[in-house]
């Protein structure tokens, strides 16, 4: 009689929430010299500074043919390292991908940055969606003319942030998304871990996770305390950003401005 009852509470918490396809996303005004603007590089593989995402790419695609991960997330221990940077450069050179189709998602509710670095309004989003004011996803979903990554941003409004991310409303969306075809890639743009437990409600629904971490800012400690709170999660990888000598050196990165500080405090 238990077993009865669970599995229909469980089929209860699933409805069925269509990830949006490329087809079905808003199309938003873009071109190359927009993406050089703002600092997106990843579209262009002929831009040498695309070169470090085509080799993080390669190692997701390396992980994604190897274990069948096809849900990532991307996060750091702490803020202004260039994470939210890194994620949508990540996504740029993932959509590049021929047989590949990629979203990006922003789950950071309080602060995201998504719509910021490609210069899209957002009236609505990801929070919208999760509180259930928004019924679909599809309501959100846009995409830059011509590039095949569909995005699914967030505003920077008050939200029950961690609340929102344990929901039903949020299995749901994670059980369609690992529903879609195995071509489907999904990029996740996580809090900071030590802002609040939302980094970690989040890694524990995702196949792995990408820890950005950046040279003279991001400790030691930081680092490992960050891994042990996120240790339910595999972790595909860790990348360090504005490193001087190395691929990822020229200082691009966009971080979350001194406006975080509230929001970390909290």
């Amino acid at each position: 009689m238990t077993e009865v009852v669970m599995t229909k509470i469980t089929s209860d918490l699933r409805p069925e929430v269509p990830i949006p396809t490329l087809q079905e996303a808003q199309q938003f005004d873009w071109s190359t010299a927009t993406a050089k603007q703002r600092g997106i590089y990843g579209f262009d593989s002929r831009d040498v500074r695309s070169r470090p995402f085509n080799m993080l790419r390669s190692r997701l695609m390396k992980l994604h043919r190897n274990k069948g991960w096809r849900l990532f997330g991307i996060v750091s221990a702490t803020p202004g390292v260039g994470k939210s940077f890194i994620a949508t450069n990540l996504a740029a050179a993932l959509s590049r991908t021929p047989g590949v189709d990629t979203t990006l998602l922003d789950l950071d509710l309080r602060r995201g940055s998504i719509a910021s670095n490609f210069g899209i309004p957002v009236e609505r989003g990801m929070r919208n969606f999760l509180e259930g004011t928004v019924p679909t996803l599809g309501e959100l979903a846009v995409h830059p003319e011509g590039e095949r990554l569909v995005i699914l941003p967030t505003d920077n409004a008050p939200a029950r942030s961690a609340e929102l991310l344990s929901s039903p409303r949020m299995d749901a969306m994670v059980a369609s998304m690992r529903a879609r075809p195995t071509h489907s890639l999904f990029l996740c743009d996580l809090p900071p871990v030590f802002a609040n437990d939302d980094a970690a409600i989040i890694t524990t629904k995702l196949d792995a996770f990408i820890m950005i971490v950046e040279e003279g800012r991001t400790t030691r400690k930081q680092i490992q305390d960050a891994l042990h709170v996120l240790d339910q999660a595999p972790c595909a990888g860790v990348v360090l950003n504005r490193f001087d000598g190395g691929l990822l050196a020229d200082s691009y990165g966009y971080g979350y401005g001194a406006g975080y500080s509230d929001y970390y405090n909290k």
